[in-house]
């Protein structure tokens, strides 16, 4: 069966950082190749994306994941219903979601400070819910509470077979974007869990790294002269490196998950284009926002490298087992890993019969990502996005035209 998966390779270099740090607040690393390496987990750039998110999709196509998941649910309710209590409102929340999850939803244990309200029902553990699932959850609950906020209402309500299917389907269906792509997990409820569409590897150095550490001290600004020394005194670890990083991007799986056109006036497949394109772009041009006040590391990537596959998806991340070394200190590790690179992609893909993929998009800033120049032809970020966005689209709605080498190579 012909697939549709992206793959989304990566160099970029990040000066002196901890963008991703341990229980002990070092830098993580990891062993590769029998060397120690620079590591920022997977988790770390998936948020990162995700954050990224907000400046690149709708609001109404993002979803939220916390604890306090009644109170996002009570917010929307008093939102359909203003009258309403605030008491009242979390009442039906935490009970339309105990139906349609099947998740405790209980007073956290933690006693409201006086003057405040007591805290709201909150899940035992993080629970991801889109947009328009908490939109839909609140218009049944005020219908089924017969829109007096009466929970025993609600009760009578949800007693009924449809009635609670019906709860359940609401927060199945019509995922979010970030739903979508991450996935998600309902402890209490496997039929509710969402397969994720991405896999995102941890970043590693292409060369071995010693972590360093920054002694630093800050001045009391009211000490006089009679009171010399520091205010405080601190160390804070960080090391620098050039990483590689990998995502793979199941298309078909999104598709499935995401739906068909939500709206009436776009294609079929319409949401997954748009999720397309956000990830790659919230991917490549998103950083770890960890230490980066001490550190301002503000980097992007030199080289990004994205190929659409019909089989599996494939990591080059061997290209750098062997650590990077460069032949002059001066020269840096950019220019060596690019000629690695350039030297494993075409060796392993006619070793397993890939090298006719349907697609390959470079994006590469400076001469010394010249050897990766044979693998294909220079885009822009703004080009490799909406040229990947509309191959996407042909094979969704069209399979795969004959000529899709040609298009991705060229665009």
């Amino acid at each position: 069966m012909t697939r549709t998966i992206l793959d989304v390779h990566i160099l970029q270099t990040v000066p002196p950082s901890n963008i991703n740090r341990d229980d002990t607040g070092s830098p993580k690393t990891a062993v590769y190749g029998g060397v120690r390496r620079a590591r920022v987990s997977s988790q770390a750039w998936k948020r990162a994306t995700r954050e990224a998110f907000d400046d690149l999709v709708d609001p109404a196509d993002l979803g939220v994941r916390t604890k306090k998941v009644a109170e996002a649910l009570a917010e929307r309710i008093l939102a359909h219903e203003p009258a309403l209590d605030r008491t009242d409102a979390l009442a039906l929340a935490a009970e339309a979601l105990r139906t349609a999850t099947g998740s405790k939803i209980d007073p956290p244990k933690r006693k409201a400070k006086e003057g405040e309200p007591e805290p709201a029902p909150e899940s035992s553990y993080l629970m991801f819910l889109s947009a328009r699932q908490l939109d839909a959850l609140a218009e049944l609950a005020l219908k089924g509470s017969e829109g007096k906020g009466d929970v025993a209402v609600l009760k009578d309500f949800f007693k009924n077979k449809e009635n609670k299917a019906l709860a359940k389907r609401l927060v199945d269906t019509r995922h979010s974007v970030d739903i979508a792509l991450f996935g998600r997990m309902v402890a209490d409820d496997a039929d509710l869990n969402v397969e994720a569409a991405t896999q995102v590897a941890h970043a590693l150095s292409v060369h071995a790294v010693d972590n360093e550490s920054d002694y630093y001290t800050a001045v009391d600004d009211r000490n006089t002269g009679a009171e010399p020394g520091a205010g405080m005194i601190g160390v804070v670890d960080f090391n620098s490196a050039t990483l590689y990083r990998y995502a793979a991007l199941d298309v078909d799986r999104l598709h499935a998950n995401l739906g068909e056109g939500l709206h009436a006036d776009e294609h079929a497949a319409a949401p997954t284009r748009h999720a397309v394109e956000a990830f790659l772009e919230g991917f490549i041009t998103s950083l770890p926002t960890g230490k980066v006040n001490t550190f301002g590391n503000h980097t992007l990537p030199s080289v990004v490298l994205v190929k659409l596959r019909s089989k599996r998806p494939v990591s080059f991340v061997a290209a750098f087992e062997r650590a990077v070394t460069p032949a002059r200190r001066e020269d840096g590790f950019v220019s060596e890993a690019c000629r690695r690179l350039a030297a494993h992609v075409p060796d392993l893909e006619a070793a397993y019969g890939i090298a006719e993929d349907d697609g390959t998009w470079l994006v590469r800033v400076g001469e010394e990502t010249e050897p990766l120049s044979e693998l294909g032809d220079s885009v822009s970020i703004p080009e490799l996005v909406t040229a990947v966005g509309e191959s996407v689209t042909q094979r969704l709605l069209h399979g795969v035209p004959a000529d899709a080498a040609a298009q991705g190579r060229g665009a």
